[in-house]
Order: structure tokens, then sequence, then C-alpha cells
């Protein structure tokens, strides 16, 4: 029992700074990492030894990874390639090539642009007549909602 004062002190001054040992590099963090998480040939893990306890099934395993099918080639997504083969109609006439640019860089997103936000338009006007007339179970909810809160409900159409 007289032995553990000692044995505590030696103890700390292993596993902190407090030893004496002149270090000529410099500390990083991969040093400190290790002094928090040591290898496990430090402790005997690693012995030989205890690789007879151990199924020889489990150590001696040799995982074969599956043969990874190639991925297909990436499609050419940029504008310069689309728009020069967009412009081989025009066979080098500045009118022509004018007429594909405005068609496919102006024209084109435009009646994108309003055909989308007449379809969105159209579904909320649609959306907002439907909403409380209903007779579905979302419907009852929601004017039972609105009642319980005292708002006021739109008038039905």
């Amino acid at each position: 029992m007289s032995d553990l004062p000692p044995l505590a002190a030696q103890t700390l001054a292993q596993d902190t700074h407090l030893t004496s040992q002149p270090s000529s590099a410099p500390a990083t963090s991969f040093d400190a990492a290790s002094r928090l998480y040591p290898q496990p040939h430090e402790h005997g893990i690693d012995d030989d030894d205890d690789r007879a306890s151990i199924s020889s099934s489990i150590l001696d395993f040799d995982y074969v990874r599956p043969p990874r099918r190639p991925l297909p080639p990436l499609p050419d997504l940029r504008f310069e390639q689309s728009y020069l083969a967009s412009l081989a109609p025009a066979e080098g006439v500045w009118w022509k090539i004018v007429l594909i640019t405005l068609r496919d860089q102006v024209l084109m997103p435009l009646v994108q642009g309003v055909g989308f936000n007449l379809v969105l338009f159209g579904w909320r006007w649609w959306n907002r007549g439907v909403k409380f007339n209903g007779m579905g179970v979302g419907a009852k909810v929601r004017r039972w909602w609105w009642g319980v809160n005292n708002w006021k409900l739109p008038e039905r159409a």
C-alpha cells in the first residue's frame, strides 16, 4: 500500500506534460492525438499470442470488392456546343443567325416563362375557389379551423 503514492505520481508524470524530457521537434496536433488515442501496439493488443484466441476465419478473411461498372460518358451540356449546332442551318447568313439567336435565347425562354406563370395563376385561382367549397375532409377541417379562430370565411361562389 505504501507504493501507491509514488506509482500515482509516476503515472501522472508520464501521462501529462510534466515530463522533463526535452523534445527536439516541435509538438504537433498529431502528437497530442497520439497521446490521447494510443496505437494498438503500445498496449500489446497486436501481439501474435492474442491471435490464437480469435478464429482464423475472421483474421484471414480477404474481402474482394466486386468490380464496378464503368460510368456512362457525361453529356456535353455546354451552351456553346448546342448554340453552334442550332446555327448550322443559318449557313453563315447574318440575318438568319440573328433570327435563330432571338428565337433560342429570347423568344423560347419568354414563352416558357409565360406558360409556366399562366399555369400557376390558373392553379391558384381554381384552388382558391375549391378550398372552402369542397366536401372533403381537408375542406371541412379548414372551415372548422377558420371558425375556431373567428376568421371570416370567404364568400361562396
